[in-house]
């Protein structure tokens, strides 16, 4: 990797920031390193510098919940490698990061040597999860069909789902994605045809499960 290498830690926690940039440094010395401490600083350096190489994502930072940042992130900034790091080890949370288009998970208890060699597997093209966690059999069905309905959403749709699920009103989702109402109510009514349910409450209510990471009973944090 060369001095050019961009990579952005996303994360609530000084404390972190600075076990990963000390992480991120050993792995690539010389990189440009951009700390965001919660999601719309995040969407706001990626509107502007979209050419970032690596994010390492935190599950529960400010304006993320569950997998709701994670799947924003992947629908908004496809090209963008995206290693999930949190104080969550359940195996399952793990995979379905995966399922949901993460490129890697690094436990925040991780070593740092195994920090390193996980940031440079995936910038490199690979993935990176703890050993134990096995991502060669398929996702579960439910799991599987969530994120097929999930991945035909477009970012907007992304973002007024996660409104909805705030409990926003088509008129104050308008006023903060600067769009007519009549184009939320068109985004709405994609995002139920696209999610199978026939109402907001439904929608909501699916929504909060999988930014819960509770679609098949399983909860993250």
């Amino acid at each position: 990797m060369t001095v050019s290498t961009r990579i952005i830690i996303a994360d609530d926690h000084p404390l972190v920031r600075g076990a990963l940039r000390q992480a991120v440094s050993g792995a690539v010395p010389g990189a440009a390193i951009v700390e965001c401490g919660d999601l719309e600083e995040l969407t706001k350096e990626l509107d502007q510098n979209s050419d970032a190489d690596l994010v390492l994502l935190d599950l529960a930072m400010p304006g993320v919940r569950g997998f709701s940042g994670l799947m924003y992130l992947r629908a908004q900034h496809p090209g963008v490698p995206v290693i999930v790091v949190s104080g969550n080890e359940d195996r399952s949370v793990m995979r379905r990061c995966v399922d949901f288009g993460a490129s890697g998970f690094i436990p925040k208890t991780t070593d740092m040597d195994v920090m390193r060699t996980a940031i440079r597997n995936v910038l490199d093209g690979g993935a990176w999860t703890p050993p134990d966690v096995d991502l060669t059999t398929p996702a579960d069905r439910d799991t599987a069909d969530i994120v097929r309905r999930l991945s035909s959403l477009t970012p907007q749709q992304v973002r007024v789902l996660m409104m909805l699920s705030e409990g926003l009103l088509n008129k104050q989702i308008a006023y903060e994605l600067t769009v007519s109402e009549a184009t939320v109510k068109a985004h709405v009514s994609a995002i139920l045809q696209k999610l199978g349910v026939e109402s907001r409450t439904q929608a909501v209510i699916a929504a909060s499960k999988i930014e819960a990471g509770q679609w098949s009973g399983e909860a993250a944090s």
